[in-house]
């Protein structure tokens, strides 16, 4: 018999076992260091960095020029969560959650703060009227695979990602258990996949916009190295969706923004620091 862990009467947090983030997380809110927000020229400003729920953010926002709406011009400007940048009193006042992405809207004459990237992609889809069907039952179908991949994410990237790529140690049953859930994801999109272009139905959409970081990177092979072992190339129709919206323009764009090293955008300040990267 292997020794079992016996939990405590009452926790407390061990800075020792808490693998590659035990030295930025804490079981308490509100910001560490006083420290403002830079403010670029345009009305939108995004703080982020290029995880999947950050690179939603970046591939709107270039979906968006693309379709020609020049008030989608943005800053986005790096959060380097390794470094604690999300706990500065700036980035706090905008999202108490100290969580990325994080977006301020200067447009009007107050500030709007829009944090959850789910619903910044809400947001931005109602503000500019794209990538969210305006009638009824295609619309409800949008927002019902957006919520559903605002459910499952965590799943994958703090459940299965955490335990198979960045526990200090590998354990075989929350392996096994996220991996079981990471496949059964899968399939539920592999099925409904089968018989529509994209989540929504026919039209790309957000709630594609919002799944494809996830979702898509994983089936290419871009995420946790684990491709192999989830047998990605099994689910046919997500290879098909993912491939698809992988060549989009805004996609390629998008993607790359607020991420460091070659290839990569640190900072995207107007179109040319993505086109000398992209052409």
């Amino acid at each position: 018999m292997t020794d079992q862990y016996v939990p405590p009467k009452v926790w407390t947090m061990d800075n020792e076992n808490g693998g590659q983030w035990a030295s930025i997380n804490r079981p308490d809110s509100g910001a560490r260091h006083e420290q403002e927000l830079p403010v670029g020229e345009h009305p939108l400003q995004l703080y982020s960095m290029g995880t999947p729920n950050g690179q939603k953010v970046t591939i709107m926002l270039e979906e968006l020029l693309a379709l020609g709406v020049s008030e989608a011009e943005y800053d986005a400007h790096i959060i380097k969560i390794g470094e604690g940048d999300q706990f500065s009193s700036g980035f706090v006042a905008v999202n108490p959650n100290s969580k990325i992405p994080a977006l301020v809207d200067r447009s009007g004459s107050d500030a709007i703060n829009v944090f959850e990237s789910g619903n910044i992609l809400f947001y931005l889809a109602e503000k500019f009227g794209y990538l969210l069907p305006k009638e009824a039952k295609a619309r409800t179908e949008v927002m019902n695979w957006l919520f559903w991949l605002q459910g499952s994410a965590p799943y994958l990237g703090g459940g299965f990602g955490h335990f198979y790529a960045y526990a200090p140690e590998k354990f075989e049953y929350p392996i096994n258990r996220f991996a079981m859930e990471a496949k059964r994801q899968l399939d539920v999109l592999d099925k409904r996949l089968a018989n529509n272009t994209f989540l929504g139905g026919e039209e790309y959409s957000i709630a594609d916009i919002a799944t494809w970081p996830w979702y898509g990177n994983l089936v290419l092979g871009r995420a946790y190295d684990a491709a192999e072992f989830l047998d990605v190339e099994s689910y046919k129709h997500v290879q098909r969706w993912a491939k698809a919206i992988d060549e989009r323009q805004a996609v390629k764009r998008g993607r790359i923004v607020n991420r460091t090293g070659e290839g990569f955008v640190e900072e995207r300040h107007s179109a040319a620091d993505i086109d000398k990267v992209v052409g």
